[in-house]
């Protein structure tokens, strides 16, 4: 559970202006608010925004990116991480920052290095990452609950950026500046990735005639995530971390006819899953090698 802060260790009460009311930007306000925050305007476009904003944040003005930069104590930048350092010069360009104000992104790849455009306006850059997907609806609130933010800024705001994550209801974890494309290039293998494999295990499913893949693969993989999480490379099982050659053989085969968009796939993870096992001590070196030829001669393969 999230640390409870005391009174002392809250921040302000902001007025907050939410630049982009998109799944996250919508939810993080909303958690503000229920912080005791007031959320003074936000920013939205598609019709998907202006649905979001509406549903989340009721009665808060939908107005133009400066206007709700400009009145407000706190600004959270919630947009693309491509489009947010454009966005943070075209802002300080302007004259639109003030002295002394908060400004959160919710990027996770980046840490407060891209305010750098900003440098002369003396904001307060902070870097605020949840390690969440999230549905842009209602539910996402409860979620935040134990949901660890990656947390970026200077020394001397690091309580406050931690200060207000808790508040939201999540977990503070901080990340150095040059650790946050690390950070994030985990986060984004292991959950994105993630979605990718298991999408393709449910298509292969589909393509052996099970009526219900979800089903199927749910207990599977609700304890290979426990297990992995619990124990590591030591979770490993299954006929690559055994080195059963024959078996991924019929694998591959079987893949170039029936799925081949999943065969590179396979192929990539079964030769990282040998090479972890043979590290981890899992796989002797002798029983692996018929293995990784294998794999070797199917990637050479058109």
């Amino acid at each position: 559970m999230p640390c409870v802060s005391s009174p002392s260790e809250r921040p302000a009460r902001f007025d907050v202006g939410i630049v982009g009311a998109g799944r996250v930007g919508a939810v993080l306000g909303a958690a503000l608010v229920r912080a005791g925050h007031v959320v003074t305007g936000v920013s939205a476009v598609s019709e998907e925004s202006l649905e979001r904003a509406a549903t989340l944040l009721p009665g808060v003005p939908v107005e133009p990116v400066p206007e709700v930069v400009a009145g407000a104590h706190l600004v959270l930048l919630a947009v693309p991480d491509d489009a947010l350092a454009d966005l943070v010069a075209g802002l300080s360009a302007t004259g639109t920052f003030t002295p002394g104000q908060l400004v959160v992104h919710t990027s996770g790849a980046h840490g407060i290095d891209v305010f750098e455009a900003a440098a002369d306006s003396d904001i307060v850059p902070l870097a605020l990452h949840p390690a969440m997907t999230f549905t842009g609806t209602a539910l996402d609130l409860d979620r935040l609950v134990d949901c660890c933010f990656g947390v970026t800024t200077t020394d001397l705001a690091r309580p406050l950026g931690e200060a207000l994550v808790i508040e939201m209801g999540g977990d503070p974890v901080w990340v150095a500046e040059e650790d946050r494309v690390t950070y994030h290039a985990a986060l984004t293998h292991g959950a994105n990735h993630l979605t990718t494999l298991v999408a393709q295990a449910m298509q292969l499913l589909g393509e052996a005639g099970v009526d219900d893949p979800a089903r199927v693969l749910e207990p599977l993989l609700t304890a290979a995530l426990a297990n992995t999480l619990q124990r590591g490379d030591a979770a490993l099982t299954g006929p690559v971390a055994r080195g059963d050659a024959g078996t991924v053989a019929e694998h591959v085969a079987m893949l170039r006819t029936v799925a081949p968009d999943i065969r590179p796939t396979y192929l990539a993870l079964a030769r990282a899953t040998a090479q972890r096992a043979l590290l981890s001590g899992r796989l002797r070196a002798d029983v692996a090698d018929p293995l990784l030829q294998l794999l070797a001669h199917e990637e050479d393969q058109p």
